[in-house]
């Protein structure tokens, strides 16, 4: 069999403001680890805003750009989103950070009523459509579940989080650390990171955990 190809969809870096980058890297290191590949892409946007991460606040006036914040996790290999073609790859992930909810979509400004990244919105239903498996980690079920409606996910136990994705169709379930939800019938698998007060290797565990969750049901069928 091919070694599974995963499309890993970035938001930025840095968690205020764009990937959280533990996720993001923990993530392609948990799909290299169990004999897959991936690719990295992001949205060719302006963030939101830029946080200094240092103090925590906004950096009024300054600028940056998604795609080319995001290339600074690749390593520079890095796609603009708008290449993405979902019959090139066997499942696409997303890790978290305040990006997938400014800069992906808009639910961290807007909640249950936010907008999606048209890019965004696009790759998410080609793979749904194509019977391919979504990986999510942290607060990016918000996002596929502002895209997908009906799907059974999980962002931890934040009440006001998962009242906004029960508001927008979905369904929520309260995980802990490393925990996986599957929904089998949309092949998605969630998990929530640090949705939770989580350490490192948490994120690890939460990680490959979500990466073979997504590996399962690459050859399985949805039911």
């Amino acid at each position: 069999m091919a070694k599974p190809k995963v499309a890993v969809v970035l938001s930025g870096c840095g968690v205020y403001d764009g990937s959280e980058i533990h996720e993001a890297v923990l993530t392609m290191l948990a799909i290299v680890r169990k004999g897959g590949t991936y690719q990295c892409f992001a949205p060719n946007i302006p963030q939101n805003h830029v946080i200094n991460h240092l103090t925590g606040q906004e950096d009024h006036g300054a600028t940056r750009n998604v795609l080319i914040e995001a290339a600074r996790i690749a390593r520079g290999n890095i796609k603009d989103l708008r290449e993405f073609r979902a019959a090139e790859y066997d499942a696409i992930m997303f890790p978290g950070g305040f990006g997938a909810a400014k800069n992906l979509c808009t639910f961290a400004l807007d909640g249950p009523e936010c907008h999606v990244n048209s890019d965004v919105e696009r790759a998410i239903r080609e793979v749904h459509d194509a019977g391919k498996p979504i990986g999510a980690l942290c607060i990016s079920p918000a996002l596929i579940t502002r895209v997908l409606g009906d799907v059974t996910v999980t962002i931890g136990d934040a009440a006001d989080v998962a009242a906004g994705i029960e508001s927008m169709g979905g369904t929520h379930k309260a995980a802990t650390h490393g925990q996986v939800v599957m929904d089998r019938k949309a092949l998605v698998a969630s998990t929530p990171c640090y949705m939770l007060d989580a350490t490192i290797d948490q994120i690890a565990t939460g990680a490959e955990n979500v990466v073979d969750a997504v590996f399962s049901m690459i050859t399985a069928p949805a039911v």
